[in-house]
């Protein structure tokens, strides 16, 4: 009997459950007040708990990442400024360099000009002076050449006087000579 009994109370739970609706709970329309209550009591929470406490860090986050954003912007100009200045400088400095080895060329080129011309000096004078020595040569070459030409032409032409059987003296000849010489 006992048994009976438990069966029965076991029944008895069963159809009360089956009474009160069968399905999901969430749809019992007797339960909807409470499950409202305990919505709104959930959000409210879920609120609190975002408001005073995730949303403060996203922000503090937020601003530390656009902190460091701005700050490294900030850095990349200065560096972009840094940049264009040594641009500047190197650019200059070739510039400078560049005039510096022109100016060096400049001044090598006049050295080799001078030099050139004080050896272009040096053997334009030796050139005159072997030129005015040569001349000299020739001048008295031509007055030894002259002075065999007379002595042949005086040979010569007492030879043809004496051949054609004239009889001449040598200061004849020589004045007859000298005069043909001359003009």
């Amino acid at each position: 009997m006992a048994t009976e009994a438990q069966d029965a109370a076991h029944g008895a739970a069963d159809a009360a459950h089956a009474a009160t609706g069968s399905g999901m709970p969430q749809l019992d329309f007797s339960t909807y007040p409470n499950q409202m209550f305990w919505l709104v009591v959930t959000i409210v929470v879920i609120y609190l708990i975002l408001s005073r406490i995730a949303l403060p860090r996203i922000g503090s986050v937020l601003a530390d990442r656009q902190g460091t954003i701005t700050s490294d912007i900030s850095a990349a100009e200065e560096l972009k400024q840094k940049a264009s200045e040594a641009e500047a400088a190197y650019t200059q400095a070739l510039a400078d360099a560049r005039a510096e080895a022109q100016k060096i060329i400049a001044e090598a080129k006049a050295e080799i000009q001078a030099d050139l011309d004080d050896a272009v000096a040096k053997a334009d004078a030796e050139i005159a002076a072997k030129a005015a020595e040569s001349e000299k040569k020739i001048a008295e070459i031509r007055e030894g050449a002259l002075e065999a030409v007379t002595e042949v032409a005086k040979d010569t032409a007492k030879e043809i006087v004496a051949a054609m059987g004239i009889k001449a003296d040598a200061r004849t000849v020589t004045a007859a000579i000298n005069a043909r010489l001359k003009g």
